[in-house]
């Protein structure tokens, strides 16, 4: 997960807002905290979508679905490939990146990437 460093939170936030204005979500509201910055939207269709950064810098894309009727789904034919973190705290981001990451104070190799 890449470390979205608070000097580039703004960006990063503008870019998906202008993204989804394109595609037709209306922007509902928009939290313009330096540290924990979020961006609320709805589409067409009554979806809800949210984009917050937390803690670390990690972001956290979510959507709410409108009201449908429950409905039976199977369940899944293959073992997931990815982490559980169901359980658990989700981790913090450890990935840096040249531009997403810059003036975050960690340094390249404090992340452990060469």
């Amino acid at each position: 997960m890449t470390i979205i460093s608070e000097v580039r939170r703004g960006n990063f936030l503008g870019v998906v807002e202008r993204s989804w204005r394109q595609s037709g979500y209306e922007i509902k509201s928009v939290n313009t905290s330096r540290k924990f910055p979020a961006i609320y939207a709805q589409s067409e269709d009554g979806f809800g979508v949210s984009l917050t950064i937390g803690g670390g810098g990690q972001a956290f894309f979510e959507i709410d679905s409108p009201c449908v009727e429950e409905s039976d789904v199977a369940d899944p034919r293959t073992p997931s490939n990815g982490p559980d973190y169901s359980g658990g705290p989700i981790p913090r981001p450890d990935v840096y990146d040249d531009f997403w990451s810059f003036g975050g104070g960690l340094s390249a190799s404090v992340v452990g990437v060469s």
